[in-house]
């Protein structure tokens, strides 16, 4: 399985999830850089992404809903707030309305991710989702997150099967 390790500190505020990929970190950075390519693995399987706007340069925003089995949608935006290619990605991430707005009523997180090659062709990503509060923490978590990080990540492995280059 893609995803090796996820951990969850509540007093930190924080869970890490760590997956590993035969990959160049450069390969690992292009699922993030290009949107067609995010959008068929940020959602879980059953929650597909569609990004409909994406710029990950230091202040650019990114807007994206995904779509569940019922046809219902859920969005969401990042706005950057760090973006060193290959290595290192950071953005504050949220609940949008439907008109794009911020939606205040649900938390959002801070995500730094991290990609370092490990050896033999081989690169580990580690995403780590900072909490505003405990209460924030455990409501994302009973929404589903973890799981759905762990499965929007499982995807990841057929796309560098199709693309390894």
């Amino acid at each position: 399985m893609t995803v090796t390790n996820v951990t969850k500190d509540p007093e930190a505020l924080t869970m890490v999830t760590t997956a590993e990929f035969t990959a160049t970190p450069e390969r690992v950075w292009r699922l993030w850089e290009d949107p067609a390519q995010l959008s068929r693995w940020w959602g879980p399987p059953a929650w597909p992404a569609t990004f409909t706007k994406h710029d990950l340069r230091v202040g650019g925003r990114s807007a994206y809903h995904m779509t569940g089995p019922d046809g219902s949608e859920s969005h969401g935006w990042w706005e950057v707030t760090e973006a060193e290619p290959p290595r290192r990605l950071a953005f504050r991430d949220g609940f949008a309305n439907p008109d794009g707005s911020n939606n205040d009523e649900l938390p959002g997180t801070e995500s730094r991710i991290t990609i370092e090659p490990i050896g033999d062709g081989r690169t580990r990503m580690s995403i780590t989702s900072q909490f505003p509060s405990l209460e924030a923490m455990q409501q994302l978590v009973e929404m589903g997150m973890e799981e759905g990080l762990k499965e929007a990540l499982g995807q990841i492995d057929g796309i560098l099967a199709e693309d390894p280059a």
